[in-house]
């Protein structure tokens, strides 16, 4: 079967002030990395928009109406200290929840093996009612709830392995019980949450804080330990990644040590589970990186490991 790649030029037209770590280039530094993988198994597809419907089935009407209404015409304007939109912005994060949203069908309706949405701004901080940390909307959250509602799944997990704690995944989803959330993170680190009594309404939240410096084999035994029983537990419908790169040893706004060949491994060690648990059905969607050399690197082993296993599984 298929691999899917997606992805939207309109997503570069997000642009961020300065210096701001979440910039346009990060996903340059990625299609540059990826541009000489010839495989017949690969297919790049455009994201859609993502629809209003699907966006408030993770945030409120009034939150939606503001975000239409504060985006400029020109320049930049900030949300708050870290996040900021122009006039590119709406659009490029709707290109994010639509660009889920079709990986989410192509792998339910059996025709990609498994999909990889590589769009920005990034979406696992955004709350309800809240855009924050770079994330407009709360894209694999909103995914979570649509491959539920739309497809009627019992269950549907999601790991997110970005340096920073999916704050807005676990807002979105602390009373969904359909729901298991898996987030580890490095802390104390933004945005401040994440600790492992946050377990959601419906004990549906595992959260593993790493100590600053964590090393590949402590994040590796951490995962057989603790990631791993849980999925086989909760026995999921469908896996959802929240695909981060920010642990990567090179990062600049963490402390992890983390590289290449370790997200080659957790990559595998999911489609792993996917093939035990779901018949394989995984769809995975960037969030952070922002080392442009180790995040295109990462990127790339991770849509090598999908690429095999699609074909494989």
């Amino acid at each position: 079967m298929t691999t899917v790649l997606i992805s939207h030029t309109d997503c570069l037209g997000h642009i961020t002030p300065g210096e701001h770590p979440e910039k346009f280039e990060r996903l340059v530094s990625i299609n540059n990395a990826l541009e000489d993988i010839d495989d017949p198994s690969l297919v790049k597809i455009e994201a859609p928009l993502g629809k209003d419907l699907d966006i408030l089935r993770a945030h409120s009407e009034k939150y939606l109406e503001y975000l239409k209404k504060v985006t400029p015409s020109s320049n930049v304007v900030s949300l708050d200290a870290d996040t900021f939109m122009s006039e590119g912005s709406l659009l490029a994060a709707r290109r994010g929840v639509g660009g889920i949203i079709k990986g989410v069908d192509l792998v339910l309706s059996s025709d990609a093996a498994n999909a990889f949405v590589i769009t920005r701004p990034p979406g696992h901080h955004a709350e309800k009612e809240r855009a924050m940390g770079f994330c407009l909307f709360g894209n694999v959250a909103i995914a979570a709830k649509y491959a539920l509602d739309h497809y009627q799944l019992s269950k549907v997990a999601i790991v997110d392995f970005d340096v920073h704690h999916g704050n807005g995944t676990q807002d979105i989803l602390w009373d969904e019980e359909r729901v298991l959330f898996v987030s580890s993170h490095q802390m104390p680190l933004f945005p401040g949450t994440g600790y492992a009594s946050e377990k959601g309404l419906q004990n549906n939240i595992m959260n593993i804080p790493l100590e600053p410096n964590t090393s590949s084999q402590s994040f590796r035994a951490l995962y057989e330990k603790k990631v791993f029983p849980a999925l086989e537990s909760f026995s999921p419908d469908l896996l959802l990644i929240s695909a981060g790169f920010d642990a990567h040893s090179s990062d600049p706004l963490a402390t992890i040590n983390l590289f290449e060949e370790d997200f080659e491994w957790l990559t595998h060690r999911l489609c792993d589970l996917a093939t035990t648990l779901c018949g394989g059905r995984l769809v995975s969607t960037l969030e952070g990186g922002y080392d442009l050399d180790a995040l295109a690197a990462s990127a790339r082993v991770h849509l090598e490991v999908l690429l095999k296993r699609g074909k494989n599984d």
